[in-house]
């Protein structure tokens, strides 16, 4: 079976920085990734990339910044009032809030961000909620596990359910 629409693909890959060659991720047979092609959820240059191979196949392509995640915007940099990160007793938890900590946010719309702290003073954080490989011309090489049809399930819920099923 190939790569195709409707097929869930396992497959282990290295990623690095194209330019500066510079280890991003990596996955390994014993933790592959697992997902549900032709969704939309992973980078659509990756797809048609590996669009049509089968297990035992490898890979290797380069994808630019643009057709990535994008250059960095300097709009998705945001100066936050200090109180917003406040506990209960009018603290921040300086074990969580602190330069380089990813966090979980919430916009004024309820979408959920992540966001970087870059810098804290004693009365704001500044975060970056550009995706962390922003800015990036990513290179993957790997191989191609297994490729099987997706189940009814898997499609009506859009995501690979794994090998032990998946419950809701």
């Amino acid at each position: 079976m190939t790569v195709d629409t409707n097929t869930v693909v396992s497959l282990q890959y290295k990623l690095t920085n194209h330019k500066t060659g510079e280890h991003i991720e990596e996955t390994s047979k014993d933790q592959p990734m697992e997902f549900l092609y032709g969704i939309e959820r992973i980078i659509p240059t990756f797809e048609v990339n590996i669009h049509g191979l089968k297990a035992g196949d490898t890979f290797e392509f380069s994808i630019p910044t643009l057709e990535a995640y994008g250059e960095k915007n300097d709009e998705h940099v945001a100066i936050i009032p200090l109180s917003v990160f406040f506990d209960e007793s009018g603290k921040i938890d300086e074990t969580q809030i602190n330069v380089g900590a990813v966090l979980p946010m919430t916009d004024n719309d309820g979408n959920h961000l992540r966001g970087t702290i870059l810098e804290m003073t004693d009365d704001t954080i500044t975060m970056d909620f550009n995706h962390p490989l922003a800015g990036t011309d990513l290179f993957f090489q790997g191989s191609i596990l297994e490729v099987r049809q997706a189940t009814d399930e898997e499609i009506a819920h859009g995501h690979s359910h794994g090998a032990h099923g998946h419950h809701h």
